[in-house]
């Protein structure tokens, strides 16, 4: 039996965007497994309650369900240990836990503050009320406005990946020789913004435009096959 994967999916079933989601299926290709992905909405949380959690992704394997996508990650890594590994040893773990940390706490929520009204206009209805009730209460203010001046958090944003731009100057990926989970923590930001907008993160010169392109690329293309708004 496949693995099954909640994903968040927008008013059009075929439009998966949720950052998190995203590290879990490119660790799910990477591992090489088979995987049924499950289209979910904000207003179906009764869906998941059955798997103590209230957001995506939830994992179900073989009757056992995992959420987060930090918890996947370490999931897939020890259940499967004879297939391609995500962290390449105990200090690659290490290494991808604190570029989870580094991301969750600074790339996610500028990222956030550029796509959020975005976000909202690609939901289906019944999720739209929600979504805008919560965001607004977390910024403090309206999604347009929180996306009125996303040029001025666009350069911040630039300048936050300024370690990720060094990295990748002297190696081909965030995890060396080849890709690792730390790539793909990286990567969901960028896929997030790019299923969900058109309002575009990086410059064409932008070292990570490059590397997002060969990760884009990875396991057959599952990522840039992705629909888009």
């Amino acid at each position: 039996m496949a693995i099954q994967l909640y994903d968040l999916a927008g008013a059009d079933e075929a439009l998966r965007f949720s950052p998190y989601c995203w590290r879990t299926r490119l660790a799910l290709a990477h591992k090489d497994l088979r995987v049924e992905t499950r289209p979910w909405r904000f207003s179906e949380k009764s869906v998941l309650a059955p798997f103590g959690s209230e957001r995506v992704p939830v994992l179900v394997d073989n009757g056992r369900a995992v959420a987060d996508s930090w918890a996947i990650a370490e999931y897939l890594e020890d259940t499967y240990p004879e297939r391609p590994s995500l962290f390449e040893g105990p200090g690659g773990r290490a290494h991808a836990r604190f570029i989870n940390a580094w991301a969750d706490q600074v790339m996610m929520p500028l990222i956030s503050r550029m796509v959020v009204r975005d976000v909202w206009s690609a939901l289906a209805p019944q999720d739209q009320e929600y979504f805008r009730t919560s965001r607004e209460s977390r910024f403090g203010r309206p999604l347009e406005d929180v996306v009125a001046d996303r040029e001025a958090t666009r350069e911040t944003f630039g300048q936050a990946l300024a370690p990720v731009r060094t990295v990748l100057r002297a190696q081909e990926w965030l995890g060396g020789e080849g890709p690792s989970y730390a790539d793909y923590i990286v990567f969901g930001g960028l896929q997030w913004a790019r299923c969900i907008s058109r309002f575009e993160l990086l410059d064409a010169a932008d070292p990570l435009t490059e590397w997002r392109a060969r990760v884009l690329d990875l396991f057959g293309g599952v990522a840039v096959a992705a629909p888009r708004v």
